[in-house]
């Protein structure tokens, strides 16, 4: 546990100092919300119904930006061959780095989607609902997009690669991400069921994300 902690500081440090990820993906969750009213207009009412996708389309967009980085660096000056041939498991080790990046990408976007969502015309109530989808629902994506990350390392260009590879796979967790926050606000269906597949889809992601990155490294770099 004491190397899952020091490669998950490590990793932190190297996100907000290099590209700067929580900035970097805090900023572009904003541009995407304020872009948006000038698209579907000043309906206010149009603006409430839409609020939940519009932020969670922002958040997995926004997610991306830095996933084409997460092995990438680490392949190029070869620390990731040392991870690879180290006495952690394999599995430990993407999974600290999907946990890093989830940390410095994922949790600042949620600790302001408050703020974009009263932008957007979201009722008060229905804050709480929206964040605790994005608290449970964000670290799916990531889990998610670490495999496409570890398929496109070695490859070329392999940023275009990671979102034609991880786009289609994060459909289910953005339908019922959107759902259970809609429940909130529209109804008239309850919030548990939505939610709940949601949590299932996370913890479902968290499992097979690391064993499948992991076993992709090991075949793309061999």
């Amino acid at each position: 546990m004491s190397a899952f902690v020091s490669l998950l500081k490590r990793d932190m440090r190297l996100a907000i100092r290099v590209g700067g990820g929580a900035l970097m993906g805090a900023f572009f969750f904003l541009i995407v919300v304020v872009m948006m009213p000038f698209a579907v207009g000043p309906d206010l009412g149009l603006l409430s119904r839409l609020g939940p996708a519009i932020l969670w389309i922002g958040a997995l967009l926004a997610s991306l930006l830095a996933l084409d980085r997460l092995f990438a660096t680490d392949h190029e000056d070869g620390s990731l061959d040392l991870l690879m041939m180290g006495d952690m498991p394999l599995e430990l080790v993407v999974a600290a780095k999907a946990v890093a990046h989830w940390l410095t990408t994922g949790l600042p976007l949620v600790l302001i989607t408050p703020l974009l969502a009263l932008m957007l015309n979201v009722e008060p109530k229905a804050l709480g609902p929206l964040m605790l989808t994005l608290v449970v629902g964000t670290p799916a994506l990531t889990f998610i997009g670490l495999v496409g990350a570890a398929l496109s390392v070695a490859l070329r260009r392999g940023g275009l690669l990671l979102a034609v590879l991880v786009l289609p796979l994060t459909v289910p967790v953005l339908i019922f991400g959107v759902a259970a926050a809609n429940t909130a606000i529209i109804g008239p269906t309850p919030f548990g069921p939505p939610f709940t597949i949601l949590c299932g889809l996370s913890l479902m992601s968290l499992v097979i994300g690391p064993v499948a990155a992991a076993a992709a490294l090991r075949h793309g770099l061999e």
